[in-house]
């Protein structure tokens, strides 16, 4: 048997970011990933931002509404918490 590594297999454990989930999607947080600077903001102090706000492993996420242009920001309820976040900001949350 032979497998290609060029395909991507979805697992029960596989991780998506929470910027490209959808309106009514539910999860749970896997990681926080920041690979770069957003608007002179360093990547280390996004992560720290997103921490303080709840945004840890484990924690249910919810997203409850989308904006109407472009569908940004995006509210998501972390555990019992409602927080808007533009898509980019959230694009360093992996789900499941």
């Amino acid at each position: 048997m032979t497998f290609s590594l060029h395909k991507k297999i979805a697992t029960p454990n596989a991780h998506t970011a929470l910027g490209i989930a959808q309106r009514g999607f539910r999860g749970q947080i896997g990681a926080i990933v920041v690979d770069v600077d957003h608007n002179g903001v360093p990547g280390i102090e996004i992560e720290r931002r997103l921490l303080e706000l709840g945004f840890v492993e484990g924690a249910s996420v919810e997203i409850m509404h989308e904006g109407p242009v472009g569908g940004d920001p995006i509210a998501v309820r972390v555990n019992n918490t409602t927080i808007a976040l533009r898509r980019r900001e959230a694009m360093a949350i992996l789900v499941s």
